[in-house]
């Protein structure tokens, strides 16, 4: 690949990467494309998820939503399925796949209810009703 700024060869490489947002930083080892005469950088789709992984993380601390692994962790503390978890907080087909690998940020709302079914797991016996309720209607 020829670099777009200096015209000089650029190399395959994982660098490290800081980025921030809204008072949040994380540092990310990045693949992509490196001149290395002008340290311009080039980055492809699938090099792109490093970079959206970590930017969805700092959203969510800093929108108080749960993390990836605060997800998984509570789905799991519930005895849950990820197909489970999405149909009965009611969120599309392999949601908790994208939400536990950092792929999609988790909604304000799928995060208070993880946050109340952890701190009260009766609830789900309330949600598998409401379920049952719909299916046989």
């Amino acid at each position: 690949m020829t670099c777009p700024t200096s015209g000089h060869r650029m190399l395959r490489d994982v660098r490290q990467m800081t980025l921030r947002h809204k008072g949040e930083s994380e540092t990310v080892d990045m693949p992509g494309w490196y001149c290395e005469v002008c340290g311009e950088s080039v980055h492809s789709g699938d090099d792109m998820k490093v970079s959206n992984q970590a930017l969805y993380r700092m959203k969510a601390r800093a929108q108080g939503l749960l993390e990836p692994e605060e997800v998984r962790r509570i789905r799991k503390r519930l005895g849950l399925t990820q197909k489970a978890a999405e149909l009965l907080i009611g969120v599309d087909p392999g949601a908790f796949r994208k939400y536990e690998s950092g792929a999609e940020l988790v909604s304000g709302a799928v995060s208070g209810m993880l946050i109340l079914l952890e701190r009260d797991p009766d609830g789900l016996n309330v949600l598998r009703e409401r379920i049952g309720a719909v299916q046989t209607a």
